[in-house]
């Protein structure tokens, strides 16, 4: 299984409650807005738009929650405008971690960012000390029966995809960022049914860290998530095989 499907497994097996859901729906309400307000409101022209609705959707997301969202945004209700910042730390044992946040307040949000990272045993890092060690590309997840491994593999290739993970459960495909529609869009014309896509940072080189370690990285991570202004986080630390064991067993 590949670090991006395990990650994406351990995300799926926490599952979310309702609070949990409620904060999602927040996340991609800002996410959608900020968008919407960079390219319009059209999901066929803006295919970062689009990106969001489809993970919108994912989530069981209102459709009158997605649509208010892109109205007020395009309508140019300035009390919606959102600042997206990256910030940059180390969680325990010197993971590098990357948190992508949406904010109507930069103070807020840093001070906050920091002190879950003290909180954690980490520390924040100054700007490009750590996103060296991240790439951006494109991911694009099957589901086993949504295509015939083989047929989803030649497809994506063909497309422009730079690798295919027929192994992992989803099916795991990764492009470069700028030929991320370019593969979904051959794949759904081939018939093939996608799951998920995104583009997201992935670790160029990944480290191991012992359990103790992954699991205080983990409780890092999901406090940062936890936090209203947090969008992603990513880090660079492969799980345990121990860990995805308990998560199976949760």
């Amino acid at each position: 299984m590949s670090g991006h499907s395990k990650w994406s497994t351990i995300k799926r097996q926490k599952g979310a409650n309702d609070a949990k859901r409620g904060a999602l729906f927040t996340k991609l309400g800002k996410e959608i807005a900020i968008a919407a307000r960079a390219g319009g409101g059209d999901l066929d022209a803006n295919y970062r738009l689009r990106l969001v609705v489809d993970k919108a959707r994912a989530a069981n997301m209102p459709a009158d929650n997605i649509k208010r969202a892109i109205e007020r945004a395009t309508g140019g209700d300035k009390e919606i405008e959102y600042e997206e910042i990256v910030y940059e730390g180390y969680g325990p044992g010197g993971v590098a971690i990357i948190v992508e946040t949406a904010t109507d307040n930069r103070n807020r949000t840093a001070a906050d960012v920091r002190s879950i990272f003290t909180k954690a045993g980490g520390q924040l890092a100054g700007q490009g000390s750590v996103a060296w060690q991240f790439e951006q590309r494109g991911l694009i997840t099957v589901e086993h029966g949504g295509g015939d491994p083989d047929d989803v593999a030649l497809a994506a290739i063909d497309a422009g995809a730079t690798d295919v993970d027929t192994e992992s459960d989803p099916i795991e495909i990764t492009t470069e960022a700028t030929e991320l529609q370019q593969v979904q869009t051959a794949l759904e014309a081939a018939g093939i049914k996608v799951e998920s896509s995104e583009l997201a940072m992935v670790a160029s080189t990944p480290i191991e860290v012992d359990v103790d370690r992954a699991r205080q990285n983990l409780r890092l991570i999901e406090a940062l998530e936890d936090s209203d202004d947090v969008q992603r986080v990513t880090a660079n630390f492969e799980l345990p095989d121990e860990i995805m064991a308990e998560a199976a067993g949760s």
